[in-house]
């Protein structure tokens, strides 16, 4: 055990014995990957602050609960992957999706932080990001989210494995099949 896990281990322990300033440690460890992930998720800044307040919400709820024998992090993002399938589910429900609202819950691709010094160069990324867009729009949720979850929020597939309840297995195969599904579905793009 690293020295990283073992002072999580110490701030877990501290959240479970009531130490508000233990879990408030966890929070600013934790907060902006998840902000990412549901961000990536949903593409809306409020849904996905609102997501990481109910995620935090219910890890106060389960913390008594968590074993250490667990990975924290795969415990945490696995609150978070039911949250967001939850709200996935219910907005499906509702039936007063578009597909417009529709296309807002794929991952925010961003050119935010890319330094682009040539204006044909931003209009081409920015078609490269709207051709990322859509591909991701058209592929089924669970190998949607093993992508977002391998590729944006930068966890291992054994990671991903325990956050969707799967056998590794499928995690590597939902990956394999969503990444190839999305290179098709791009160079369908490009060749239009």
């Amino acid at each position: 055990m690293g020295q990283r896990d073992m002072d999580i281990d110490a701030l877990i322990r501290g959240a479970q014995a009531g130490r508000a300033d233990c879990f408030d440690e966890l929070i600013d460890l934790y907060a902006n990957r998840l902000y990412g992930y549901f961000y990536r998720s949903s593409g809306s800044a409020t849904v996905a602050e609102d997501l990481v307040q109910d995620v935090f919400l219910r890890l106060i709820r389960a913390i008594k609960r968590y074993d250490h024998r667990e990975q924290f992090e795969a415990f945490l993002f696995r609150i978070a992957g039911n949250l967001n399938r939850d709200r996935i589910r219910k907005s499906r429900r509702s039936k007063e999706r578009s597909l417009a609202l529709e296309e807002d819950e794929l991952p925010a691709l961003t050119m935010a932080d890319a330094h682009i010094p040539e204006p044909l160069a931003a209009l081409e990324q920015a078609e490269h990001i709207d051709a990322m867009q859509a591909a991701m729009a058209r592929l089924p949720a669970a190998e949607r989210e093993v992508i977002v979850l391998r590729h944006f929020s930068e966890l291992s597939f054994g990671e991903i494995a325990s956050i969707m309840d799967t056998p590794l297995g499928t995690a590597l195969a939902r990956a394999h099949r969503g990444l190839k599904k999305l290179r098709s579905m791009l160079e369908d793009l490009v060749s239009d």
